[in-house]
């Protein structure tokens, strides 16, 4: 069994499920996701994006230069996709699980 997803690795994931970004994109789009309650820095993206890609999860699609700076633009491959679906689905689990515990301690 797969451990469940980090929220920031989640919201990450999530964010490259729409289409390629690259990372200030990333960041934003994190921010976004979360209401504003995950800011994430620089690095702790670029460490994440790291460990997605050594781990398969995520690719780079493409690299362009602007502004003389080096700009990549991530993906979810297919195994990081899988991944992603696999983590809404026990999330939505848990989260059924705990509405149905709530509706049996309101209804006493």
């Amino acid at each position: 069994m797969t451990q469940p997803l980090q929220e920031p690795t989640f919201l990450i994931m999530t964010a490259l499920a729409g289409s390629p970004m690259h990372g200030y994109g990333v960041i934003q789009e994190v921010a976004a996701l979360s209401d504003g309650r995950v800011k994430l820095r620089p690095g702790t993206l670029y460490g994440a994006l790291d460990r997605l890609s050594e781990q398969g999860l995520v690719e780079v699609q493409h690299e362009e230069v602007v502004d003389g700076r080096l700009r990549r633009y991530y993906e979810l491959t297919k195994d990081g996709e899988r991944l992603l679906e696999a983590e809404v689905a026990r999330l939505a689990r848990n989260a059924q699980a705990a509405r149905t515990r709530l509706k049996t301690r309101q209804a006493t």
